[in-house]
């Protein structure tokens, strides 16, 4: 298969908020171009992307993966919806042997939960010592097999055969969000999930400086004989035009989707339905670090897209040096101007104009610049779509 990449950048402006937080509670920062930008973590905008793909029903439950520490807890209740006259205690069992058989990891309870247990409580459930990102057909094989197996699962899994397809299961028939973000099992890096999407933190195309504010909370029942608040306190925040961008290689994407998703569709439906699914929920997501303090509720101002064969290129550079908000323009309208200039440089010096297809989305009059960038969506539903069918007719293309 050609390799093919899809480049998504976006310029979003944010209201005073805490997106984002460091171990202060800071927003993050950083530091480009020899002065302090706001900074948004890669992190947290794939945990919102991912959290998007479910939330706004982007894909179906079945084509995602759940990523947690309880892992025997969820695989348990499938075992016990397999077979409902398995006691939870024996399906937890089972759950704990079947996972560190196909993984390789630990299933243990934790040991300060071990040593908190009074005389006479149930034994706390067993966890992995990291967090297990398995999809949901993953699971569903695993409890299949714990069933089968029961209730002498140790002697069952002693057997090679078995023990191989508990690991083929956990290696195949990967969801979405575990294609699309990879995954990493420290115990059996041969199950490991390279990532199909990079995404950058995201940074201030200018100059930031966190600010503080002083907040009081005043106590309802306060008589009048008792003035001043209830509690005081302080919270940081900034505000900022941020420039986001994320890269998707979708040859690789296809590779970790296999077969697809379902027997009845070709290779390029899931592939192209997984794309559609990142690109709208990049774009439309939002990490919710104080959102109730700051209601902090913004969509991108502009978004470019670029489907690519050469490899992927990042626009950053052209707010190496920050943009100045001064005469009265804002930010905004300079990042434009300058990506409206960069972008077909870049193009020019390393770009390739036979392979290279560009959308853009834009809102207000402070875009303008980025009219001529590449062909104009009238709404992010026809910019997911127009991107969707052209990765599928570049995925049917022979190689």
């Amino acid at each position: 298969m050609n390799r093919i990449f899809l480049d998504v950048h976006a310029l979003q402006t944010v209201p005073p908020s805490n997106l984002n937080r460091d171990d202060t509670g800071a927003p993050k920062s950083a530091v480009y171009g020899g002065v302090p930008r706001a900074r948004v973590s890669s992190q947290a905008w794939k945990r919102a992307t991912r959290t998007y793909f479910g939330a706004e029903h982007l894909l179906d439950p079945s084509e995602l993966g759940v990523r947690t520490k309880k892992v025997a807890e969820v695989l348990a209740a499938r075992i016990t919806g397999l077979d409902p006259s398995l006691k939870d205690s024996e399906a937890l069992r089972l759950a704990a042997e079947v996972v560190e058989t196909a993984t390789g990891s630990k299933i243990e309870v934790p040991k300060r939960k071990a040593d908190a247990v009074k005389e006479g409580d149930d034994e706390p459930a067993p966890q992995s010592k990291y967090l297990m990102f398995l999809s949901a057909r993953q699971l569903d094989g695993l409890a299949a097999l714990a069933v089968e197996g029961a209730p002498d699962i140790k002697g069952y899994l002693k057997d090679k055969t078995n023990r191989a397809r508990a690991k083929e299961i956990a290696d195949t028939l990967h969801s979405v969000d575990i294609a699309l973000f990879g995954r990493m099992v420290a115990d059996s890096a041969d199950i490991n999930v390279d990532a199909a999407v990079q995404v950058a933190h995201a940074i201030s195309v200018h100059h930031v400086e966190n600010d503080s504010d002083y907040y009081t909370a005043v106590d309802d029942h306060n008589t009048d004989a008792e003035p001043g608040a209830g509690m005081i306190g302080t919270v940081d925040f900034n505000s900022a035009t941020l420039y986001r961008y994320a890269a998707v290689g979708v040859h690789q994407l296809a590779a970790n989707l296999g077969e697809g998703l379902r027997e009845d569709e070709p290779l390029t439906v899931p592939v192209r339905r997984a794309v559609e699914a990142f690109v709208h929920g990049f774009v439309a997501s939002l990490p919710t670090g104080k959102i109730n303090t700051f209601g902090h509720h913004t969509l991108p101002d502009a978004v470019i897209v670029k489907l690519r064969t050469t490899r992927p290129i990042s626009f950053v550079a052209a707010f190496e040096e920050p943009v100045s908000g001064e005469g009265g323009g804002g930010h905004l309208r300079g990042a434009c101007a300058r990506l409206a200039e960069f972008i077909p440089d870049m193009e020019r010096a390393y770009g390739d104009d036979e392979s290279t297809v560009t959308w853009v989305l834009r809102v207000g009059t402070n875009t303008g610049k980025l009219a001529g960038i590449g062909e104009e969506a009238a709404s992010l539903t026809t910019l997911v779509e127009s991107i969707g069918q052209a990765v599928a007719e570049r995925l049917d293309k022979p190689a």
